[in-house]
């Protein structure tokens, strides 16, 4: 069963590149594309998307991807829910060597260079312009005027913490100034 709403795909057949020049491709969802780009990645909606790439031979087997990302995207804000619309334009950088292999297992170390990625038979541009927004997207979104969110919960009948009461050293600063208080009345 096809998806309603099809991820914007733009699949190359690396090996059917040219091997002495660079090629071009722009990727530019339309309006059902840009809305299963937003499913996607769980926010309000995506109003711009455009990704732009290069693609380059990079030694005798491997191709290196540079790109420019452009988006508008809207989000929930974390504090009041309204719609946050926040411009993204980020740039992209991949490198894809034959020599680099999986790692497997469930713990994996970070390698030095993140850029470097197994080469493929074929790669998904449209996959890495979303994961590129994926990557680039605020974690915590802001109305603005929208405050910190803070929020007392405490057992019915008891009074809650204030910010001033669960800090150890308050106090001692109180006292602190007026001892400083009484010695200068004293002279």
């Amino acid at each position: 069963m096809a998806d309603a709403t099809p991820l914007p795909r733009q699949v190359i057949r690396l090996g059917d590149l040219s091997q002495r020049r660079a090629t071009e491709l722009v990727i530019e969802p339309d309006a059902a594309g840009r809305a299963a780009v937003a499913e996607a990645l769980d926010i309000r909606g995506v109003r711009k998307l455009r990704f732009r790439a290069r693609l380059s031979p990079e030694g005798r087997d491997g191709w290196r991807l540079d790109g420019d990302l452009g988006a508008t995207v809207v989000q929930d804000c974390v504090v009041t829910l309204e719609p946050v619309v926040t411009r993204i334009d980020e740039t992209v950088m991949r490198r894809y060597l034959a020599d680099v292999t999986e790692p497997e297992g469930t713990e994996v170390e970070m390698p030095e260079d993140d850029t470097i990625e197994p080469l493929p038979s074929a790669l998904d541009l449209g996959a890495v312009m979303i994961e590129a927004l994926a990557l680039a997207l605020p974690d915590y979104p802001r109305a603005e005027g929208a405050g910190t969110g803070d929020v007392s919960v405490t057992e019915p009948g008891a009074e809650p913490l204030t910010d001033e009461d669960v800090k150890p050293f308050s106090a001692l600063k109180g006292l602190r100034e007026r001892l400083k208080g009484d010695e200068d009345g004293e002279e």
